[in-house]
Order: structure tokens, then sequence, then C-alpha cells
């Protein structure tokens, strides 16, 4: 059976909930592979057209939110000056006006984006570990991802990784997550987004704010209950300090993990329909298919089965 198309947006700004996993067995990232790859999708994510809002790396896996912004939204001197970082100063490769149309669709691609982080980081290990073969054991899965509330609710499952594998007790001290990255580098370089599209963060404008609301959102999806400090209490002196904790019920969100990974949209029932029209010839179902309320997650939607789309 031929694969089925990958839904892509285009002509406009998507995000996307993107996992792979490794080909081979045990946990074979470790600090240096993560070290190595978090760079490499910082770096590659200056070139592309990427604005990447939250990332968890695993042991044998990785997550990317990330939302792909059109080329059209580039100019010409843009895209030279990216060719330009790209490329550094190998004067083997010159600049062109005419590659300016083949970047300008390179660059907003995300497929492209997603296979040149997993080539160089394959060619990383192989080489690191005296191996050849495949490293990334399938093709990588993708969720389209509403803005506002959806978007906060798949970057707390991302985030909430570490939590659910037992590595540790809270999510912030995760060292190769987006929330261990904002409180562990303070967000160094500004690589992770804040930009979650709700309506509230026109009043939260500074990203302290941002991340607090973002934090108190992701603790009470995750059941983990603050005994004392809590995360709102505005005269604490450190509210990056939580103490005294423990997970409760963490699998009332577990469960809903499915629709953030297997889904092939997720978010509002406007929006999730208004996709599916768009990409209805992708599927292989005959039947008609209606966004699907998902239990537990107020005003969300996604589609039955959308998973033999991706």
């Amino acid at each position: 059976m031929p694969r089925i198309a990958r839904l892509k947006i285009k002509g406009e700004s998507a995000v996307y909930h993107v996992m792979s996993r490794t080909a081979l067995d045990g946990f074979v990232l470790g600090d240096i592979e993560k070290e190595f790859l978090l760079d490499l999708i910082k770096r590659l994510s200056k070139i592309y057209f990427a604005e990447v809002l939250g990332f968890c790396l695993m042991g044998n896996h990785f997550h990317l939110l990330v939302r792909m912004h059109s080329g059209d939204d580039y100019t010409d001197d843009d895209i030279k000056a990216r060719f330009m970082d790209y490329y550094g100063r190998d004067r083997e490769i010159e600049f062109s006006e005419g590659q300016i149309p083949f970047y300008r669709k390179k660059w907003e691609d995300l497929s492209e984006y997603i296979k040149e982080i997993k080539q160089g980081f394959s060619r990383f290990y192989n080489k690191r570990h005296e191996r050849k073969g495949f490293f990334w054991s399938e093709r990588f899965k993708s969720v389209i991802v509403d803005n506002g509330e959806t978007l906060m609710n798949c970057l707390a499952y991302i985030d909430l990784n570490p939590i659910r594998a037992g590595l540790v007790s809270r999510p912030e001290d995760y060292r190769w997550s987006s929330i261990g990255y904002h409180l562990q580098a303070d967000n160094r370089d500004n690589f992770l987004s804040m930009d979650f599209g709700l309506g509230e963060f026109n009043v939260k404008e500074e990203y302290k704010e941002r991340l607090r609301y973002y934090r108190r959102f992701m603790y009470e999806k995750g059941s983990i209950e603050v005994r004392r400090k809590g995360l709102g209490d505005k005269s604490q002196k450190n509210d990056d300090i939580i103490e005294d904790y423990e997970i409760k019920a963490i699998d009332r969100f577990r469960y809903r993990t499915r629709y953030f990974t297997d889904s092939g949209v997720i978010g509002s029932k406007i929006f999730v329909d208004r996709v599916y029209r768009q990409f209805k010839d992708n599927f292989i179902s005959r039947h008609e298919k209606k966004p699907k309320l998902i239990d537990g997650l107020e005003g969300v939607y996604s589609l039955k089965r959308l998973s033999e789309a991706i």
C-alpha cells in the first residue's frame, strides 16, 4: 500500500507535534547525544522558518512542537542571510538570486526540516559509535495542533513525558525538555517561543508572566500538587523553587495522550473540521469524518482513527 500524504498546511503558519523513535534497542540517547540533538535543532530552527515552542528528548525518541511559517512571510534578503548562516564561509557554495524560490519552498517545509534534523543526528551518532546503518526506526509522526489551550495541552503532554517515565519528580528537573530549558537555562538565546495564541496573553506580554501561566497550567494537567509555596504566590521571593510536592493521579492526563500522538489534527471543532475539509481526499475511509470531543479536555476535538493519515 502506498504511503498516504502527510498533512501539511500550506500558505499559512501551522503548529505540528512531531515524534520520532530510534531503530536501536534500549535507551541509546545519552547526555552527549541529547546535547548534540538539541544544538542541531536550535541551529536548523534559525535556518528553516521554524518557531519552536517545545521539545522533549528521551532515551529512545524525541518530541518537537514547532510552528512552521510560510516562506511568503520572508523577504529575499531574509533568505539570503539564512543561506549565509547555513553555509558559513564555504566559498565553494555561492548564492544566486535564482535559488531564492528553491530555499523559500524548502525552508517552509516540515518534512525537509525534520529530515535534516534526523539525517544530521544519524551521521553524528554513527560516527561517534563507529557504526553504519539506520538510526531512526520509522517515518516520523506529526499532528496538526490548534493554537490556544489545545497547544498548551499538547506542550504539557510533551513536558510531562519524564514524569510518566519515572525519570524525575518535577518536570522542570529534566534537563532535556522545554520546561527544563526554560527554568535551568533561562531560555538561552530565546530559543523557545511562548506564543501560544491565547487571548489571555494579550495582557501577559512579559516572558516570566507567560512562563508562570504555562507552568501553573502544566502542574494542574499533570496533577502535581504543591503543598507549600504555590505557583501563583506573588509574595514568594523565588517562584521557580517548588518544595514538598507530590504527583497525584497522573493517569488522569495519561489516558488522553494518544490524541496528541495518533490524531492527524487536534483542536477546536471548527479548526478540526476546517483542516479535515482541506485534506479530505487524503483519507482512506469513504465515510465522512466528524470532529470528536475528547473526554476530559474541554472544547478540544480530534478525528476518529485519524492515525491512518499520518
